[in-house]
């Protein structure tokens, strides 16, 4: 590759993958070209309602994004456009678009919408799935990236009948163009990641469903949008055909998945059991009264981090019916609107049973046009019509410099796409780093308003988030009882304060009426502060001259029965920080560089690929392994689920890292102790040869995790029982024990999904599908069973399930309360294990037998603790948010991929390597960062060198002066405090106070708490 590639990367889809890799890409030094099929970006996920295990509404926690998105300077958003073609090859290509026209200026357009108010024309609404209407003219949603109108050109009366030209007399910005015209756009850029998402399947034309007959029969996309507080009945729930509240709702699974009789789909899309849950227990959430859920599925596959405690959680709280079915056809009642569905229980007993509502679960599947794309870029697909990569390169497509992530790569959930988009935006910048940053331009904020002197005027913005907050608080009435506090100047209510357009206009107003404090009312400052907080800088303020108030968790979420009450504690919340944020001074951050060198803890196949991903980039990278070699679990691990070698894929990893000058392999070696603070890590490594410090700017968190041994089925006391890895140890080496049987046994869920260990391992299932199946090669005539709870081979996995059952592999289903019981004896082993068909106890005779054992976390407190990470009851390390940052850990500078996270099989965890690898370039290319200054700080006139202060901080942030005037006294370093308050509220002396949350500031809170 020579120096003159292009510095640009193309991004082709506006979903959360295609967002999360265009960020990654801007923040790591590269233009970014995001083309988008629609009017706006944020795909399926701006129509879901919340995202669980997190129970975070989804818009909620994507706007701060798309804002991002919107905002960057190295982002350009080309939307209506499609890939006509691509000429040129990795470093340069040529990429061919037509862009559609979309008859207003976005220049000008500002959103006002008053277009849409006078247009005659109503269409059917694709973002509310049909279920209302939209005018021709219009924005998707209201938080819509870019925030302009676009006309739709088959339905506005002026572009097909020459008629109405509503639009263009009432806009007053003059930003209509009717004689708009279709562009052709050649866009030169380094490397392509596609990531254009996926099409729901639509059952329409699958008589059983009965969606003909019946609009009681809906999607589970449609049902997303009836939950929805922006949805079209505003997240009250009801059935569309007589808006009656239904008492009885059913979801039916593996519609569209699963199924080769009615749409030809084998695999198995990977969401839908997770998301009927979600979809359950927010249903019964809201409705006031008792409604009946009842889940029909096959399987239950919740094999996600946290999934396992939704399903128990669904199941004991909250009442939800899971029924092990599948429905055979559904039969509207025409008078009642009523349902009868018709299914064949587990005993194989036919019943009929009536429901108000049912909601088919639909899979994902790949469109047409899309394929049509995959052609266009030369890109190989699967046969289920996903784009084809493999483990060891899961982003990579057959065309080198084009990559894939999300739902375009198969199908997956949120944090899957979210890592993939990570790993494919460090694989697409990977060959540009010598044109890193030639094509970006900074972002220049206005000089900062000094406000020493100014009396406080606070401007105070109350969000109503749908109904999340407004269908409880009465909002306008907490906005008029704002404007009348203390210092306010200026008080208003938003739909979405988080919209591009509600911060354009907060930006705009700070500046109009001299606002100098903010305070905005609205949900977590968790994931929307820094949103908020750039928006105080782009109107030249200091971002601390703000305060936050959650009134959605902290009050309407809990307080949904009590309107009044709720309304009067908003009132109260807000009353509270408009006296602390009229107390509050600029504050400086402290500018902190960045050591270039990266450090990777764990050497597996995780921590193998997240050191090539940063040497690929260009920095130096260290390995640190307890272990004597390289390879970790991998070391014992047969053939992937694409049947490739992972032996010699694994050894071409390790040979590639011992001659790459960038990597420093450690071996036998753990870390004695760390110090230091994002871009300053001083971490102490302990081996045979001694011991040595090693500066670095990064950590990346691969320790990964051990197969269980198992307390059951009589392992360890008969060589014939065997677990899954050992099972692999054999097979690779040909073993005459395995070869020769001729009856062999898996049991599944060995250690996995029992109280003491109540998650799923993810990998077991297919591991043990695949292992059947090689059983088979060796030996056609071998006897295989499979015992098993739930099958969760899922996505394509589940084209091997369908392989193992069509070579004659045995699946038989046990019940966690009546498990196989094992025996043996000379003659070989006996499983008993009741058959739930025949409704038979069974005894299998057997030569072999395989548990699937937990995959089970180290647990390393002591690690956490040098880094200051969480780990969960399992002893998996908790990353910063399950959904938007799987990669990343609370703690700045620390990233998290692997085992160490959740099981997951090779594929996945490259991938998240990679993601980590690319969240730490975007530390590392910055070269400096600004800290927080919301730290604790010491006036030394009344330290009395106690030291309690040293003694209590978690994070060794307070230490003693040892020279000068101050010698003696304590003193912060600011950029290890983390803001917590510990050493504020142990000093004794006073010494100590915390900037933006001073005495005075919560004394002023605590009194207008308590006044009547």
């Amino acid at each position: 590759m020579s120096n003159d590639v292009v510095g640009s990367v193309m991004v082709v889809g506006g979903g959360i993958a295609g967002i999360q890799a265009s960020l990654d890409l801007a923040q790591s030094g590269y233009k970014v070209y995001m083309v988008e099929k629609t009017a706006s970006i944020g795909g399926v996920m701006a129509m879901l309602d919340k995202t669980f295990p997190t129970n975070d509404c989804s818009m909620c926690i994507m706007s701060p994004k798309l804002v991002e998105v919107g905002r960057h300077p190295n982002i350009e958003l080309i939307t209506l456009a499609e890939i006509q073609g691509i000429e040129g090859a990795k470093g340069d290509f040529t990429v061919n678009i037509r862009q559609a026209p979309r008859y207003v200026d976005t220049e000008k357009c500002i959103a006002c919408g008053q277009c849409a108010a006078k247009c005659p024309k109503k269409v059917t609404d694709e973002y509310n799935q049909g279920l209302i209407k939209r005018k021709a003219i219009y924005v998707p949603y209201p938080q819509a990236v870019p925030l302009k109108f676009a006309i739709d050109p088959e339905q506005c009366l002026k572009l097909t009948k020459d008629k109405c030209g509503n639009c263009e007399k009432v806009c007053p910005a003059g930003a209509i163009l009717y004689d708009d015209k279709e562009k052709i756009l050649d866009i030169h850029v380094g490397s392509v990641i596609l990531a254009p998402g996926f099409s729901a399947f639509d059952p329409k034309g699958i008589d059983a469903y009965a969606m003909h007959q019946s609009k009681n029969v809906m999607t589970s996309l449609e049902f997303e949008r009836i939950l929805s507080a922006s949805g079209p009945t505003g997240g009250h729930l009801v059935r569309p055909s007589d808006s009656k509240e239904p008492l009885k709702i059913a979801w039916l699974q593996c519609v569209g998945s699963r199924d080769i009789n009615r749409c030809g789909n084998s695999y198995c899309s990977s969401v839908c059991c997770m998301y009927a849950i979600k979809q359950a227990i927010i249903a019964k959430e809201h409705a006031p009264y008792e409604l009946d859920c009842s889940i029909f599925y096959m399987d239950m596959r919740t094999h996600g981090k946290g999934f396992e405690d939704c399903y128990n959680e669904a199941r004991e709280k909250h009442g939800v019916a899971f029924k092990r079915a599948r429905v055979h056809t559904i039969d509207p009642n025409p008078e009642t609107g009523d349902l009868d569905l018709r299914y064949v229980d587990e005993d194989g007993n036919v019943l009929n049973e009536d429901y108000d509502l049912v909601v088919l679960s639909v899979g994902l599947e790949i469109s047409d046009p899309l394929r049509e794309l995959a052609g266009k870029m030369g890109v190989e697909l699967t046969p289920g019509g996903f784009g084809q990569v493999d483990s060891f390169s899961p982003v990579a497509s057959n065309v080198d410099g084009i990559y894939l992530c999300g739902a375009f790569a198969g199908p997956k959930d949120i944090p899957q796409s979210v890592v993939e988009a990570g790993s494919a935006a460090l694989m697409a910048g990977s060959g540009l780093t010598a044109s890193r940053d030639t094509l970006t331009v900074k972002t220049e904020m206005p000089p900062e308003v000094n406000i020493k002197g100014e009396p406080p005027r606070v401007g105070v913005f109350v969000c109503q988030c749908g109904i999340n907050i407004g269908g409880v608080v009465d909002v306008p009435a907490v906005r008029d009882y704002a404007a009348n506090l203390p210092y306010v100047e200026f008080s208003d209510d938003n739909l979405y304060s988080c919209s591009q357009d509600t911060q354009d206009a907060m930006t705009k107003l700070i500046k109009e009426k001299g606002l100098n404090r903010i305070v905005v009312a609205a949900c977590s400052p968790k994931t929307h502060e820094p949103l908020f907080q750039e928006t105080l800088s782009a109107a030249g303020l200091n971002k601390y001259l703000f305060e936050f108030v959650n009134i959605r968790n902290q009050d309407s979420w809990v307080h949904k029965d009590d309107p009044q009450k709720a309304t009067e504690k908003a009132k109260d919340l807000l009353r509270m920080a408009v006296a602390k944020v009229a107390l509050l001074s600029p504050l400086e951050e402290s500018q902190l560089n960045i050591n270039q060198h990266a450090m990777v803890i764990g050497g597996g196949i995780s921590g193998i690929a997240a050191a090539q991903a940063l040497s690929a980039q260009g920095y130096e990278t260290s390995i640190v392994e307890r272990d004597s070699s390289l390879g970790g679990q991998a070391r014992s691990l047969f053939k992937t689920a694409k049947h490739e070698d992972i032996q010699e894929k694994l050894g071409q990893m390790i040979q590639e890292v011992e001659d790459d000058l960038n990597i420093t392999v450690h071996l036998n070696a753990e870390l004695a102790d760390v110090t230091g603070f994002v871009g300053a890590f001083q971490s102490t490594i302990k081996n045979d040869q001694g011991e040595y410090v090693v500066d670095h700017g990064v950590t990346i968190i691969a320790t990964g995790a051990y197969e269980l041994e198992p307390t059951e089925y009589l392992y360890g006391q008969d060589p014939r029982i065997l677990t899954g890895q050992e099972l692999d140890r054999k097979m690779m080496e040909n073993d005459a024990v395995v070869k020769n049987a001729e009856t062999a046994v898996f049991i599944q869920c060995v250690g996995s999904r029992e109280p003491n260990r109540p998650y799923c391992s993810r990998l077991c299932c297919t591991h043990s599908v695949l292992s059947a199946l090689h059983l088979k090669e060796m030996n056609p005539d071998m006897q295989v069973y499979v015992l098993y709870r739930d099958i969760r081979t899922y996505g394509e996995r589940e084209n091997l399930y369908k392989e193992a059952r069509e070579k004659g592999v045995i699946f038989i289903r046990y019940n966690v309360d009546d498990k196989p019981k094992v025996s043996a004896d000379d003659s070989g082993l006996t499983i008993e294990v009741r058959d739930p068909i025949a409704g038979l106890p069974l005894a299998i005779k057997a030569d072999l037998l395989t548990l699937a054992s937990a995959v089970v976390p180290y647990n390393d407190e002591r690690l956490a603790q040098q880094f200051k990470l969480p780990l969960n009851d399992q002893g998996f390390f908790v990353e910063a948010h399950v959904k938007l940052a799987p990669s990343s850990f609370a703690t700045d500078g620390v990233f998290l991929c692997g085992l160490a996270h959740y099981p997951k099989p090779i594929d996945e965890a490259v991938a998240q390597a990679q993601a980590a690898a690319s969240a730490a370039v975007t530390l590392l290319s910055r070269k400096s960062i600004n800290t927080s200054a919301n730290v604790a700080k010491v006036d030394p006139r009344f330290c009395s060198s106690c030291m309690v202060c040293v003694s209590t901080c978690p994070y060794s942030a307070p230490s003693m002066v040892k020279e000068g005037p101050n010698a003696g006294k304590a003193e912060i370093n600011p950029v290890l405090c983390k803001g917590c308050g510990q050493c504020v509220a142990s000093c004794r002396s006073g010494a100590l106070h915390l900037q933006g949350f001073d005495t005075d500031q919560i004394m002023a809170q605590i009194r207008e708490m308590c006044a009547v």
